[in-house]
Protein backbone atom coordinates (compact mmCIF):
# COMPACT_ATOMS: atom_id res chain seq x y z
CA UNK A 1 0.00 0.00 0.00
CA UNK A 2 1.54 3.28 -1.10
CA UNK A 3 1.63 6.28 1.19
CA UNK A 4 -0.25 9.38 0.14
CA UNK A 5 1.72 12.61 -0.46
CA UNK A 6 0.34 14.04 2.79
CA UNK A 7 1.53 11.02 4.71
CA UNK A 8 4.91 11.19 3.04
CA UNK A 9 5.32 14.74 4.26
CA UNK A 10 4.33 13.71 7.78
CA UNK A 11 6.94 10.92 7.68
CA UNK A 12 9.55 13.55 6.89
CA UNK A 13 8.38 15.59 9.91
CA UNK A 14 8.47 12.89 12.59
CA UNK A 15 7.75 14.00 16.12
CA UNK A 16 10.85 14.55 18.22
CA UNK A 17 10.74 12.35 21.30
CA UNK A 18 12.01 15.10 23.61
CA UNK A 19 9.01 17.28 22.65
CA UNK A 20 6.60 14.54 23.66
CA UNK A 21 8.57 13.80 26.84
CA UNK A 22 8.40 17.42 28.01
CA UNK A 23 4.67 17.57 27.29
CA UNK A 24 4.18 14.39 29.31
CA UNK A 25 6.20 15.76 32.26
CA UNK A 26 3.94 18.79 32.15
CA UNK A 27 0.96 16.43 32.33
CA UNK A 28 2.52 14.52 35.26
CA UNK A 29 3.14 17.67 37.29
CA UNK A 30 -0.27 19.10 36.44
CA UNK A 31 -2.10 15.91 37.43
CA UNK A 32 -0.05 15.59 40.62
CA UNK A 33 -0.71 19.18 41.63
CA UNK A 34 -4.43 18.85 40.93
CA UNK A 35 -4.78 15.61 42.93
CA UNK A 36 -2.90 16.99 45.94
CA UNK A 37 -4.82 20.29 45.92
CA UNK A 38 -8.15 18.41 45.82
CA UNK A 39 -7.12 15.85 48.45
CA UNK A 40 -5.13 17.93 50.96
CA UNK A 41 -6.18 21.54 50.49
CA UNK A 42 -9.83 21.27 49.53
CA UNK A 43 -10.04 17.96 51.45
CA UNK A 44 -12.41 16.38 48.97
CA UNK A 45 -12.63 12.59 49.17
CA UNK A 46 -11.10 10.83 46.17
CA UNK A 47 -9.34 7.50 45.44
CA UNK A 48 -5.87 8.85 46.23
CA UNK A 49 -3.90 5.61 45.89
CA UNK A 50 -5.43 4.75 42.50
CA UNK A 51 -4.88 8.29 41.27
CA UNK A 52 -1.23 8.37 42.37
CA UNK A 53 -0.68 4.94 40.79
CA UNK A 54 -1.96 6.13 37.41
CA UNK A 55 0.19 9.28 37.58
CA UNK A 56 3.23 7.21 38.61
CA UNK A 57 2.70 4.90 35.63
CA UNK A 58 2.90 7.88 33.26
CA UNK A 59 6.02 9.16 35.06
CA UNK A 60 7.76 5.76 34.93
CA UNK A 61 7.15 5.36 31.19
CA UNK A 62 8.36 8.90 30.59
CA UNK A 63 11.50 8.38 32.67
CA UNK A 64 12.27 5.17 30.76
CA UNK A 65 11.99 7.05 27.44
CA UNK A 66 14.39 9.74 28.71
CA UNK A 67 17.14 7.28 29.66
CA UNK A 68 16.55 4.87 26.76
CA UNK A 69 16.69 7.29 23.82
CA UNK A 70 18.76 10.41 23.03
CA UNK A 71 17.04 13.78 23.10
CA UNK A 72 17.32 14.10 19.30
CA UNK A 73 15.56 10.79 18.62
CA UNK A 74 12.55 11.05 16.31
CA UNK A 75 9.82 8.48 16.74
CA UNK A 76 8.07 6.68 13.92
CA UNK A 77 4.28 7.00 13.49
CA UNK A 78 3.53 3.61 15.04
CA UNK A 79 5.47 4.44 18.22
CA UNK A 80 3.92 7.91 18.41
CA UNK A 81 0.47 6.34 18.10
CA UNK A 82 1.28 3.95 20.95
CA UNK A 83 2.58 6.70 23.24
CA UNK A 84 -0.28 9.10 22.55
CA UNK A 85 -2.75 6.22 22.95
CA UNK A 86 -1.19 5.41 26.34
CA UNK A 87 -1.47 9.07 27.38
CA UNK A 88 -5.12 9.12 26.33
CA UNK A 89 -6.00 5.93 28.22
CA UNK A 90 -4.10 7.06 31.35
CA UNK A 91 -5.94 10.38 31.41
CA UNK A 92 -9.31 8.74 30.80
CA UNK A 93 -8.67 6.22 33.58
CA UNK A 94 -7.86 9.08 35.95
CA UNK A 95 -11.03 10.91 34.90
CA UNK A 96 -13.10 7.71 35.22
CA UNK A 97 -12.32 7.30 38.93
CA UNK A 98 -12.84 11.02 39.62
CA UNK A 99 -16.32 11.67 38.27
CA UNK A 100 -16.12 10.95 34.51
CA UNK A 101 -17.58 13.70 32.34
CA UNK A 102 -18.60 15.63 35.45
CA UNK A 103 -14.92 16.29 36.09
CA UNK A 104 -14.09 19.81 34.82
CA UNK A 105 -10.78 18.50 33.38
CA UNK A 106 -12.56 16.09 31.01
CA UNK A 107 -11.86 18.42 28.08
CA UNK A 108 -8.15 17.52 28.32
CA UNK A 109 -9.02 14.31 26.47
CA UNK A 110 -8.71 16.42 23.31
CA UNK A 111 -4.98 17.13 23.82
CA UNK A 112 -3.42 13.81 22.64
CA UNK A 113 -5.76 13.78 19.65
CA UNK A 114 -4.80 17.32 18.61
CA UNK A 115 -1.08 16.51 18.95
CA UNK A 116 -1.56 13.45 16.75
CA UNK A 117 -3.44 15.32 14.02
CA UNK A 118 -0.79 18.05 14.02
CA UNK A 119 2.18 15.69 13.60
CA UNK A 120 1.16 12.19 12.49
CA UNK A 121 -0.26 10.49 9.37
CA UNK A 122 -4.02 10.70 9.06
CA UNK A 123 -4.69 6.97 9.46
CA UNK A 124 -3.09 6.85 12.92
CA UNK A 125 -4.77 10.07 13.98
CA UNK A 126 -8.17 8.81 12.83
CA UNK A 127 -7.71 5.64 14.88
CA UNK A 128 -6.77 7.71 17.92
CA UNK A 129 -9.83 9.96 17.69
CA UNK A 130 -12.06 6.89 17.46
CA UNK A 131 -10.48 5.55 20.66
CA UNK A 132 -11.01 8.94 22.29
CA UNK A 133 -14.69 8.94 21.29
CA UNK A 134 -15.12 5.49 22.86
CA UNK A 135 -13.36 6.69 26.02
CA UNK A 136 -15.52 9.77 26.53
CA UNK A 137 -18.60 7.60 25.96
CA UNK A 138 -17.42 5.27 28.75
CA UNK A 139 -16.69 8.29 30.95
CA UNK A 140 -20.33 9.30 30.64
CA UNK A 141 -21.27 6.11 32.57
CA UNK A 142 -18.64 6.39 35.33
CA UNK A 143 -20.01 5.06 38.66
CA UNK A 144 -17.50 7.11 40.66
CA UNK A 145 -18.70 10.41 42.11
CA UNK A 146 -17.00 13.72 41.47
CA UNK A 147 -14.78 14.64 44.48
CA UNK A 148 -16.81 17.23 46.37
CA UNK A 149 -17.60 18.50 49.85
CA UNK A 150 -18.21 15.63 52.25
CA UNK A 151 -21.88 14.90 52.68
CA UNK A 152 -22.78 16.50 49.35
CA UNK A 153 -23.04 14.71 46.04
CA UNK A 154 -22.95 16.28 42.59
CA UNK A 155 -25.66 14.74 40.46
CA UNK A 156 -25.40 15.59 36.78
CA UNK A 157 -28.60 15.16 34.80
CA UNK A 158 -28.46 12.81 31.80
CA UNK A 159 -29.22 15.66 29.43
CA UNK A 160 -26.32 17.61 30.90
CA UNK A 161 -24.07 14.56 30.55
CA UNK A 162 -25.06 14.27 26.91
CA UNK A 163 -24.40 17.98 26.40
CA UNK A 164 -20.91 17.66 27.90
CA UNK A 165 -20.24 14.62 25.67
CA UNK A 166 -21.29 16.58 22.59
CA UNK A 167 -19.19 19.54 23.65
CA UNK A 168 -16.02 17.47 24.09
CA UNK A 169 -16.63 15.44 20.92
CA UNK A 170 -17.26 18.50 18.76
CA UNK A 171 -14.29 20.38 20.26
CA UNK A 172 -12.05 17.38 19.62
CA UNK A 173 -13.23 16.97 16.02
CA UNK A 174 -12.97 20.67 15.17
CA UNK A 175 -9.58 21.18 16.83
CA UNK A 176 -8.20 18.00 15.25
CA UNK A 177 -9.34 19.02 11.77
CA UNK A 178 -7.96 22.53 12.22
CA UNK A 179 -4.59 21.22 13.48
CA UNK A 180 -4.38 18.77 10.58
CA UNK A 181 -5.13 21.43 7.95
CA UNK A 182 -2.66 23.93 9.42
CA UNK A 183 0.05 21.27 9.71
CA UNK A 184 -0.55 20.01 6.17
CA UNK A 185 -0.43 23.52 4.69
CA UNK A 186 2.72 24.34 6.65
CA UNK A 187 4.34 21.14 5.38
CA UNK A 188 3.35 21.93 1.79
CA UNK A 189 4.70 25.44 2.13
CA UNK A 190 7.99 24.17 3.57
CA UNK A 191 8.39 21.70 0.69
CA UNK A 192 7.56 24.37 -1.88
CA UNK A 193 10.02 26.84 -0.38
CA UNK A 194 12.70 24.16 -0.40
CA UNK A 195 12.02 23.60 -4.10
CA UNK A 196 12.22 27.37 -4.63
CA UNK A 197 15.65 27.49 -3.02
CA UNK A 198 16.86 24.63 -5.22
CA UNK A 199 15.64 26.39 -8.36
CA UNK A 200 17.30 29.64 -7.33
CA UNK A 201 20.57 27.88 -6.59
CA UNK A 202 20.47 26.21 -10.02
CA UNK A 203 19.87 29.53 -11.76
CA UNK A 204 22.71 31.17 -9.86
CA UNK A 205 24.97 28.26 -10.75
CA UNK A 206 24.20 28.64 -14.43
CA UNK A 207 24.86 32.37 -14.31
CA UNK A 208 28.27 31.73 -12.74
CA UNK A 209 29.48 29.33 -15.43
CA UNK A 210 31.12 32.16 -17.37
CA UNK A 211 33.35 32.84 -14.38
CA UNK A 212 34.28 29.18 -14.19
CA UNK A 213 35.17 29.22 -17.88
CA UNK A 214 37.50 32.17 -17.33
CA UNK A 215 39.14 30.42 -14.39
CA UNK A 216 39.62 27.25 -16.45
CA UNK A 217 41.13 29.23 -19.31
CA UNK A 218 43.54 30.94 -16.93
CA UNK A 219 44.59 27.76 -15.12
CA UNK A 220 45.04 25.67 -18.28
CA UNK A 221 46.81 28.37 -20.27
CA UNK A 222 50.25 27.88 -18.65
CA UNK A 223 50.55 24.08 -19.04
CA UNK A 224 49.28 24.28 -22.64
CA UNK A 225 51.85 26.96 -23.41
CA UNK A 226 54.56 24.66 -22.03
CA UNK A 227 53.29 21.76 -24.16
CA UNK A 228 53.28 24.00 -27.24
CA UNK A 229 56.90 25.11 -26.64
CA UNK A 230 58.04 21.52 -26.12
CA UNK A 231 56.16 20.44 -29.26
CA UNK A 232 57.91 23.14 -31.32
CA UNK A 233 61.32 22.02 -30.04
CA UNK A 234 60.51 18.39 -30.82
CA UNK A 235 59.31 19.34 -34.30
CA UNK A 236 62.53 21.19 -35.00
CA UNK A 237 64.69 18.32 -33.75
CA UNK A 238 62.71 15.53 -35.40
CA UNK A 239 61.64 17.17 -38.67
CA UNK A 240 63.83 14.80 -40.67
CA UNK A 241 62.72 11.69 -38.78
CA UNK A 242 59.82 10.08 -40.62
CA UNK A 243 58.96 7.91 -37.63
CA UNK A 244 57.88 10.80 -35.34
CA UNK A 245 57.38 13.80 -37.65
CA UNK A 246 53.58 13.30 -38.17
CA UNK A 247 52.98 12.57 -34.47
CA UNK A 248 54.86 15.69 -33.36
CA UNK A 249 53.03 17.88 -35.89
CA UNK A 250 49.72 16.46 -34.64
CA UNK A 251 50.71 17.15 -31.03
CA UNK A 252 51.59 20.75 -31.85
CA UNK A 253 48.43 21.38 -33.89
CA UNK A 254 46.20 19.98 -31.17
CA UNK A 255 47.91 22.05 -28.45
CA UNK A 256 47.39 25.16 -30.57
CA UNK A 257 43.75 24.20 -31.01
CA UNK A 258 43.32 23.87 -27.24
CA UNK A 259 44.88 27.31 -26.74
CA UNK A 260 42.48 28.81 -29.30
CA UNK A 261 39.51 27.29 -27.49
CA UNK A 262 40.68 28.63 -24.13
CA UNK A 263 41.36 32.02 -25.68
CA UNK A 264 37.78 32.17 -26.98
CA UNK A 265 36.42 31.15 -23.58
CA UNK A 266 38.40 33.88 -21.88
CA UNK A 267 37.31 36.41 -24.49
CA UNK A 268 33.65 35.43 -24.14
CA UNK A 269 33.86 35.68 -20.39
CA UNK A 270 35.54 39.07 -20.46
CA UNK A 271 33.18 40.45 -23.08
CA UNK A 272 30.11 38.84 -21.59
CA UNK A 273 30.78 39.66 -17.97
CA UNK A 274 29.50 43.22 -18.24
CA UNK A 275 26.41 42.57 -20.36
CA UNK A 276 25.53 39.34 -18.57
CA UNK A 277 25.88 40.78 -15.09
CA UNK A 278 24.24 44.09 -15.94
CA UNK A 279 21.91 44.56 -18.89
CA UNK A 280 19.13 46.89 -20.05
CA UNK A 281 15.55 45.92 -19.28
CA UNK A 282 14.75 45.34 -22.97
CA UNK A 283 17.71 42.97 -23.36
CA UNK A 284 16.73 41.07 -20.24
CA UNK A 285 13.17 40.64 -21.49
CA UNK A 286 14.34 39.41 -24.90
CA UNK A 287 16.64 36.91 -23.24
CA UNK A 288 13.76 35.66 -21.07
CA UNK A 289 11.28 35.45 -23.96
CA UNK A 290 13.60 33.91 -26.59
CA UNK A 291 13.37 30.26 -25.40
CA UNK A 292 9.55 30.36 -25.63
CA UNK A 293 9.24 31.55 -29.24
CA UNK A 294 9.57 28.08 -30.76
CA UNK A 295 6.24 26.59 -29.69
CA UNK A 296 3.86 27.91 -32.33
CA UNK A 297 2.53 30.76 -30.16
CA UNK A 298 3.24 34.32 -31.27
CA UNK A 299 4.81 36.48 -28.56
CA UNK A 300 4.43 40.23 -29.07
CA UNK A 301 6.53 42.59 -26.99
CA UNK A 302 5.04 46.05 -26.53
CA UNK A 303 7.40 48.71 -25.18
CA UNK A 304 5.38 51.68 -23.97
CA UNK A 305 8.38 53.66 -22.75
CA UNK A 306 11.46 54.83 -24.69
CA UNK A 307 14.54 52.68 -24.46
CA UNK A 308 16.83 55.63 -23.81
CA UNK A 309 15.35 55.98 -20.33
CA UNK A 310 15.00 52.27 -19.55
CA UNK A 311 16.53 50.89 -16.34
CA UNK A 312 19.72 48.86 -16.42
CA UNK A 313 19.35 45.85 -14.14
CA UNK A 314 21.78 43.59 -12.40
CA UNK A 315 21.37 40.05 -13.63
CA UNK A 316 19.05 38.47 -11.07
CA UNK A 317 18.47 34.73 -11.38
CA UNK A 318 15.25 34.94 -9.35
CA UNK A 319 13.71 37.63 -11.56
CA UNK A 320 14.69 35.89 -14.78
CA UNK A 321 13.40 32.51 -13.68
CA UNK A 322 10.19 33.99 -12.26
CA UNK A 323 9.31 36.01 -15.38
CA UNK A 324 10.32 33.10 -17.60
CA UNK A 325 7.96 30.78 -15.73
CA UNK A 326 5.06 33.24 -16.06
CA UNK A 327 5.68 33.61 -19.81
CA UNK A 328 5.99 29.85 -20.22
CA UNK A 329 2.67 29.39 -18.44
CA UNK A 330 1.04 31.99 -20.71
CA UNK A 331 2.41 30.21 -23.81
CA UNK A 332 1.12 26.87 -22.54
CA UNK A 333 -2.45 28.13 -22.21
CA UNK A 334 -2.62 30.63 -25.08
CA UNK A 335 -4.52 29.83 -28.27
CA UNK A 336 -2.49 31.96 -30.67
CA UNK A 337 -0.77 34.89 -29.02
CA UNK A 338 0.88 36.18 -25.86
CA UNK A 339 1.42 39.91 -25.32
CA UNK A 340 4.21 41.12 -23.03
CA UNK A 341 3.94 44.83 -22.24
CA UNK A 342 6.94 46.61 -20.72
CA UNK A 343 6.70 50.13 -19.32
CA UNK A 344 8.70 52.23 -16.91
CA UNK A 345 8.85 55.71 -15.52
CA UNK A 346 10.86 57.50 -12.89
CA UNK A 347 9.27 55.60 -10.03
CA UNK A 348 8.05 52.19 -11.25
CA UNK A 349 8.80 49.34 -13.65
CA UNK A 350 5.78 47.37 -14.89
CA UNK A 351 5.58 44.16 -16.91
CA UNK A 352 2.21 42.80 -18.01
CA UNK A 353 1.81 39.31 -19.47
CA UNK A 354 -1.45 38.51 -21.30
CA UNK A 355 -2.60 35.43 -23.19
CA UNK A 356 -5.69 34.71 -25.29
CA UNK A 357 -6.58 31.43 -23.59
CA UNK A 358 -9.57 30.62 -21.40
CA UNK A 359 -8.28 32.55 -18.39
CA UNK A 360 -8.43 31.56 -14.74
CA UNK A 361 -11.44 29.79 -13.29
CA UNK A 362 -13.01 31.62 -10.31
CA UNK A 363 -11.89 29.04 -7.73
CA UNK A 364 -8.29 29.16 -8.97
CA UNK A 365 -8.21 32.96 -9.07
CA UNK A 366 -8.83 33.17 -5.32
CA UNK A 367 -6.07 30.68 -4.51
CA UNK A 368 -3.51 31.54 -7.14
CA UNK A 369 0.09 31.44 -5.99
CA UNK A 370 -0.52 28.77 -3.36
CA UNK A 371 1.64 25.65 -3.71
CA UNK A 372 0.06 22.64 -5.45
CA UNK A 373 -2.82 24.51 -7.06
CA UNK A 374 -2.90 22.58 -10.33
CA UNK A 375 -6.00 23.36 -12.35
CA UNK A 376 -6.77 25.87 -15.10
CA UNK A 377 -9.44 26.01 -17.76
CA UNK A 378 -8.03 24.01 -20.62
CA UNK A 379 -9.30 20.59 -21.59
CA UNK A 380 -6.26 19.39 -23.54
CA UNK A 381 -3.76 19.95 -20.75
CA UNK A 382 -3.30 18.43 -17.35
CA UNK A 383 -1.57 20.19 -14.48
CA UNK A 384 -0.23 23.75 -14.68
CA UNK A 385 -0.43 26.56 -12.13
CA UNK A 386 1.12 24.38 -9.46
CA UNK A 387 4.48 24.49 -7.77
CA UNK A 388 6.11 26.31 -10.70
CA UNK A 389 3.86 29.34 -10.34
CA UNK A 390 4.36 29.35 -6.58
CA UNK A 391 8.14 29.36 -7.09
CA UNK A 392 7.91 32.15 -9.67
CA UNK A 393 5.69 34.27 -7.42
CA UNK A 394 7.96 33.71 -4.42
CA UNK A 395 11.14 34.62 -6.31
CA UNK A 396 9.63 37.76 -7.81
CA UNK A 397 8.24 38.91 -4.46
CA UNK A 398 11.68 38.40 -2.93
CA UNK A 399 13.05 40.86 -5.48
CA UNK A 400 10.50 43.44 -4.27
CA UNK A 401 7.83 42.91 -6.93
CA UNK A 402 4.08 42.95 -6.39
CA UNK A 403 1.96 40.63 -8.54
CA UNK A 404 -1.68 40.81 -9.62
CA UNK A 405 -3.39 37.84 -11.29
CA UNK A 406 -6.65 38.48 -13.11
CA UNK A 407 -8.68 37.68 -16.18
CA UNK A 408 -8.79 40.11 -19.09
CA UNK A 409 -11.90 42.16 -19.83
CA UNK A 410 -15.04 40.10 -20.60
CA UNK A 411 -14.86 41.11 -24.25
CA UNK A 412 -11.34 39.63 -24.57
CA UNK A 413 -10.72 36.12 -23.27
CA UNK A 414 -7.51 35.24 -21.50
CA UNK A 415 -5.47 35.77 -18.36
CA UNK A 416 -3.38 38.75 -17.30
CA UNK A 417 -0.48 38.97 -14.84
CA UNK A 418 0.88 42.33 -13.74
CA UNK A 419 4.34 42.48 -12.17
CA UNK A 420 5.50 45.81 -10.74
CA UNK A 421 8.65 46.97 -8.95
CA UNK A 422 9.73 50.29 -7.48
CA UNK A 423 12.37 51.35 -10.00
CA UNK A 424 15.05 51.84 -7.39
CA UNK A 425 14.96 48.11 -6.55
CA UNK A 426 16.00 46.87 -9.98
CA UNK A 427 17.72 49.85 -11.62
CA UNK A 428 21.45 49.37 -11.04
CA UNK A 429 22.10 53.06 -11.71
CA UNK A 430 19.68 54.23 -9.01
CA UNK A 431 21.32 52.08 -6.35
CA UNK A 432 24.72 53.63 -6.70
Amino acid sequence: MEATPAEGRHHSRRLRLQTLVWLRWLAVWGQTLTVFVVAFWLKFPLPLIASVTLIAALAVVNFYLMIRYPSTHRIDPETAFGLLGFDLLQLCALLFITGGLANPFAALVCVPVIISFASQPIRYSSALILIAMVCITILAFSPFPLPWFEGLEVNVHNVMQFGVWCSIASTMAFAAFYAYRVSMEASQLADALAATELVLQREKHLSQLDGLAAAAAHELGTPLATISVVAKEMERELKDDDRFREDVMLLRSQSERCRDILRRLATLSAEGEAHLRRLPLSSMMEEIIAPHREFGIKIDVVEKSPRKSEPVTDRNAGIMYGLGNLIENAVDYAREKVIVTVEHDAGMVRITIEDDGEGYSPDILTRIGEPYVTRRQREDRAGGLGLGLFIAKTLLERSGASLVFENRAPVTAGARIRVEWPRMLIDAHSTK
